[in-house]
């Protein structure tokens, strides 16, 4: 017997690994958010370089919430197997 197959049964371990791979999952959905409000607010200088500090911030939570719902879209299209 391998000397890891052991720790492959272990339940413990086993939960261990899946709550890390939320919290990476989790982290990974938040960084696809951030980088929503990024582009938005690169977007927006391209359009208006000028733009105040509220027409940037505007951007950004838009891009953030924008970004947020084309994921769960897609989430739930892969989920129905569409």
């Amino acid at each position: 017997m391998p000397p890891n197959a052991m720790l492959d049964d272990d339940p413990n371990r086993q939960k261990f690994i899946h709550k890390r791979k939320e919290i990476v999952m989790s982290f990974l959905e938040e960084a696809e958010k951030i980088a929503g409000a990024v582009a938005a607010v690169e977007g927006m200088k391209k359009l208006d370089p000028n733009a105040s500090f509220l027409t940037e911030a505007a951007a950004a939570v838009t891009g953030f919430e924008a970004t947020g719902g084309i994921v769960e879209h897609f989430e739930k299209k892969e989920d129905s197997g569409q």
